[in-house]
C-alpha cells in the first residue's frame, strides 16, 4: 500500500511541550506512519497509509489534546495569509496593551514606594481587584483554554504553569481582598498581590507579541518566492494575443514575453530570443542569453528582447512550485539536534510542576514569615521563570533562516537533517560528465596539416561531412561550425565506417574523417602530427582526423569540457580541509587527465553506472562522512547511499529526488557554500540550545530562593516573566542574526 504525505497549520501551539504532545496524540493514530511537528511554522508533516487515515482522525487526533488543526481549509493566498497574520498580531497588541495599563495601575498603586504617589482610588483593594480581573479572564483566556484541555488529557504545557502560577497569585490577592480578617488571624498582613499577576500575563502576551513578530521574519524567503509569481500570461489563442490569469494557461499554450516582463510559467522558447535575468533561482545575478529550443523558468525576469515560448510546466508543476514546496518542507522538518531539546522538553513542564510543589513546601515550613506569602511567591516564579518556549525555538528557527538563506543562494536543502549533516563532511566524490564537466563534448583544437586549408575551412569540412552522422561527436562539430557562422556544403556517397569515423564526396573530392585506424586503413601518413595526437589524448582529448585526396589535411580535437565554476568550487572545498573524489566510466588516461588538471589525486576510472553506490559505500566504511555530487539517473543511487547526496540542478528529475540537497543555480561553487552554510546553521543553532538551556538551568534555582540564605536575594515573579519572554525572543533574533552572515 502506497504512503501519503500531507502538511497541515495547528493553532493554539506555544511551547515545545506542546510539541511534544501533538506529535505522541498524532503517532497514536492507527496507520500514521511518522509524524512531526514544527514548533517555529505551527505546522504538522504526517506521513500515513490513506487506506487507514482520514482528515477526520487527524483533526480528532489534534483536538482531543486542546489544539485546532487547519486540515480541510482550502489553501490561503499569500495576501490572505499576510492578513491573517497581522489581524492576530493586532488581536495580541490590544490585549497587551489592556494588560499592561490596568496592571501598571495596580503596581502604582501597591508596590512600596510607588505607592505613595498614587491616588486613593488605587490603593483599594476592591479597584484592584476590578482591574485585574478582565487581565485575569479575559486577556489570558487562550492559557486557562489550552490548560484545562491539556489537563484533561493528563499534559501539561506552558499554558498550565502560567495559567497555575497567576491563578494563584490572583486568588491569593482576590482572598485577602475579600476576607482580610481570615489572613490577619494567622498574622499576615492583608496585601494582595494582583500586580504580580496581572503584570505577568501583560509581559508574557508582549513577550509572544515580539516572538510572533521575530518568528514571521524567518519565513520571509517563501513569501518572497511566492511573490515572485507572475499573475498573468499573454497567450496566442485563435491568432490572437489575449491576457489571461496565471491560473488559466494549460500545458501547449504559445505565450508571448516582452522586454521587463516576467515570464509567467515554464516552457521551451519557439522564436525570438532575449536576455534573461534567472537570479531568482540560481542567484546568480548576470543575465543568460536565450534563444530558440533553450528552456524558460516561470517567474523569471525577461530582460531585452521579446520572445514565444510553448508552456510545458504549470501551477504546481513549475520549478518556482516546486522550490517553495522544498523549502516549506525543509523548514517544517526536523534536525536530529532538536531530538535533544524534544527530550528534555517531554519531561520538563512535569518536573517544574514538582519543583514549584517542592519550592512551596520547603518555604511554607522553613521560611521566614509570613511563611505563607514567601512560598506563594515563590513557587509563582518557578512557574513563570520554567518556559520552555526558548528551547522549542532554538533549532527550528535558525533551521527556517539556514535553509531560506540558501534557498537565496540557488541551493535547495531537502529537509533539516541534511542541513545538519553537511557541515560533517569529509569526503565527498564527484562524478564527472555532467557535474565537473559540461557533459556536451565541444572542439578545443583545430590544427591544419595543410597550408592551403585555414582552420574554417577545415571546420567546414569536418562538419559538413558529419552533419549526416548521428555520432556525439558530430554534434560537437557541426555546432562549431554553427557559432562560427560556417555555412556547411551537401556531401555526397555519405558512409559511415563503425568504430573509425566517416567518408564521402564534396566538391568532387574524397573526403575521409575519423580515427587513427581509418587513417591507417586508407594509407593516409599521419607521422607529422602523432605527437601532438599524443599529448592531445594524453590531456583528456578525442581527435579526429581529416584526409583529402588520401593526403592528411589536418586534426579537430573534442572534449567534454571542464565547467568555469569547477577549479574555485574544488579549491573552496580543499580549503575547508574535505578531500575530493572523482568518479567516471572514462578510461584511466582521460580520468586522470582531467583529475590532474583539477588538482584531484584520487580518482576512480573505469567504473560502470551500477557501481558507483559500491564505491560510495567503501569510502564510507573508511569511517568517513561522504556527500556524493551528480546530475545523471545513474547517479541516484550513489546519490541516496551517501550520507548527503547533492544533485546539479541541470540534472535529471530522479537524481533531482534521491539527493538532499540541489544545486538549482549549478554553481559547483555552491557545494562548499552549503557547508559553510550548515557549519553556521549548526554554530547557530548551539548557541540559541546553551542560551535557552543554560537560562532554565541558572534561573530556575534562583527563582526557587537558592540565593536567600546567602544573600536575602529573592526573584520577583514581575522580572522572572520578564526574562522568560526575553529568553524566548532573543532565541529568535539569534536565528535571524544568520541572514547577515557572509556565506560565499
Amino acid at each position: 500500500m502506497g504512503q501519503s504525505k500531507k502538511t497541515f497549520s495547528i493553532k493554539g501551539m506555544h511551547c515545545t511541550s506542546c510539541v511534544m504532545i501533538l506529535e505522541h496524540s498524532l503517532k497514536k493514530v492507527d496507520g500514521v506512519l511518522q509524524a512531526t511537528v514544527n514548533f517555529a511554522t505551527e505546522k504538522a508533516t504526517v506521513t500515513y497509509d490513506p487506506a487507514k487515515v482520514t482528515d477526520e482522525k487527524l483533526f480528532s487526533a489534534v483536538s482531543n489534546v486542546g489544539y485546532q488543526a487547519l486540515i480541510t481549509e482550502e489553501i490561503k493566498t499569500e495576501d490572505n495569509e499576510q492578513k491573517e497574520k497581522q489581524q492576530e498580531l493586532y488581536n495580541l497588541r490590544i490585549k497587551v496593551t489592556i494588560s499592561l495599563i490596568l496592571g501598571g495601575l495596580i503596581l502604582w498603586g501597591s508596590f512600596p514606594g510607588l505607592i505613595k504617589t498614587a491616588p486613593m482610588i488605587l490603593q483599594n483593594f476592591w479597584v484592584q481587584l476590578l482591574l485585574a480581573t478582565p487581565v485575569q479572564f479575559w486577556a489570558s483566556f487562550s492559557f486557562y483554554r489550552t490548560a484545562i484541555s491539556a489537563l484533561k488529557h493528563r499534559t501539561a504545557n506552558m499554558d498550565t504553569l502560567v495559567a497555575i502560577g497567576t491563578t494563584a497569585a490572583y486568588g491569593y490577592s482576590a482572598f485577602v481582598t475579600m476576607l482580610p480578617d481570615v489572613v490577619e488571624k494567622i498574622s499576615i498582613e492583608p496585601s494582595p498581590y494582583f500586580d504580580v499577576a496581572t503584570i505577568i500575563i501583560g509581559l508574557i502576551l508582549l513577550g509572544r507579541y515580539f516572538e510572533a513578530k521575530a518568528k514571521a521574519g524567518t519565513s520571509e524567503t517563501i513569501k518572497k518566492l511566492i511573490g515572485l509569481q507572475a499573475k498573468t500570461a499573454r497567450v496566442l489563442r485563435n491568432n490572437k494575443e489575449i491576457d489571461v490569469p496565471i491560473n488559466k494557461v494549460i500545458i501547449g499554450d504559445i505565450i508571448r514575453v516582452r522586454p521587463g516582463e516576467k515570464i509567467p510559467v515554464d516552457g521551451i522558447i519557439t522564436s525570438g530570443e532575449s536576455s534573461i535575468n534567472e537570479s531568482m533561482i540560481t542567484g546568480e545575478s548576470m543575465p543568460v542569453n536565450k534563444t530558440g529550443g533553450d528552456i524558460v523558468v516561470g517567474a523569471t525576469m525577461n530582460k531585452t528582447g521579446t520572445f514565444t515560448f510553448k508552456a510545458t510546466k504549470i501551477g504546481q508543476e513549475t520549478m518556482l512550485a516546486q522550490i517553495i514546496k522544498l523549502v516549506q518542507e525543509a523548514q517544517g522538518s526536523k534536525a536530529p539536534i532538536q531530538r535533544l531539546a524534544d527530550l528534555v522538553s517531554s519531561y520538563f513542564v512535569p518536573t517544574v510542576i514538582m519543583l514549584a510543589i517542592l519550592t512551596f513546601a520547603i518555604w511554607y515550613n522553613f521560611g521566614p514569615t509570613p511563611t505563607l506569602l514567601f512560598a506563594l511567591l515563590n513557587t509563582v516564579a518557578v512557574l513563570i521563570i520554567a518556559c520552555p518556549c526558548a528551547m522549542g525555538l532554538a533549532t527550528p528557527t535558525a533551521i527556517m533562516v539556514g535553509t531560506g538563506k540558501g534557498a537565496e543562494h540557488g541551493i535547495l536543502i531537502k529537509d533539516a537533517e541534511s542541513l545538519e549533516t553537511a557541515h560533517k563532511i569529509k569526503t565527498i566524490i564527484f562524478d564527472k560528465t555532467g557535474t565537473l564537466t559540461k557533459g556536451q563534448p565541444e572542439v578545443t583544437d583545430i590544427i591544419t596539416a595543410n597550408p592551403l586549408i585555414s582552420k574554417d575551412e577545415l571546420l567546414k569540412l569536418a562538419g559538413s561531412i558529419e552533419k549526416g552522422s548521428e555520432h556525439s561527436l558530430a554534434e560537437a562539430i557541426v555546432k562549431a561550425a554553427e557559432v562560427r557562422k560556417i555555412t556547411l556544403s551537401k556531401v555526397e556517397k555519405f558512409q559511415a565506417i563503425p568504430g573509425y569515423g566517416v567518408e564521402g564526396i564534396l566538391n568532387g573530392d574524397k573526403i575521409i574523417f575519423g580515427n587513427k585506424r581509418l587513417m591507417d586503413k586508407k594509407n593516409i601518413d599521419i607521422t607529422s602530427v602523432s605527437n601532438g595526437i599524443g599529448k592531445m589524448e594524453n590531456s583528456g582529448k578525442t581527435v579526429m582526423i581529416l584526409g583529402i585526396k588520401n593526403k592528411l589535411a589536418g586534426l579537430i580535437a573534442v572534449a567534454d569540457i571542464i565547467k568555469e565554476s569547477a577549479q574555485e568550487g574544488l579549491l573552496a572545498l580543499q580549503k575547508l580541509g574535505i578531500e575530493i573524489v572523482m568518479i567516471t566510466g572514462d578510461n584511466k588516461t582521460t580520468a586522470n587527465a582531467i583529475g590532474h588538471s583539477l588538482g584531484i589525486s584520487r580518482i576512480l576510472a573505469e567504473v560502470l553506472p551500477d557501481q558507483k553506490e559500491a564505491e560510495v559505500r567503501k569510502i564510507q566504511a573508511e569511517g568517513k562522512i561522504v556527500a556524493m555530487v551528480g546530475d545523471g539517473i545513474n547517479d541516484a543511487p550513489a546519490l541516496a547511499a551517501a550520507d548527503v547526496g547533492i544533485a546539479m540542478g541541470s540534472g535529471t528529475d530522479v537524481a533531482i529526488e534521491a539527493a538532499d540537497i540541489t544545486l538549482v543555480n549549478k554553481d559547483l561553487k555552491s557545494v562548499a557554500t552549503a557547508i559553510i552554510l550548515s557549519k553556521k546553521t549548526m554554530r547557530t543553532i548551539r548557541t540559541n540550545l546553551v542560551w535557552a538551556f543554560g537560562y532554565n538551568i541558572i534561573l530556575i534555582p534562583v527563582a526557587m530562593g537558592a540565593l536567600y540564605p546567602f544573600f536575602h536575594i529573592l526573584l520577583n515573579p514581575i522580572f522572572a516573566s520578564v526574562a522568560m519572554a526575553t529568553s524566548s525572543v532573543s532565541v529568535v533574533l539569534n536565528s535571524l542574526l544568520l541572514k547577515r552572515k557572509k556565506i560565499t
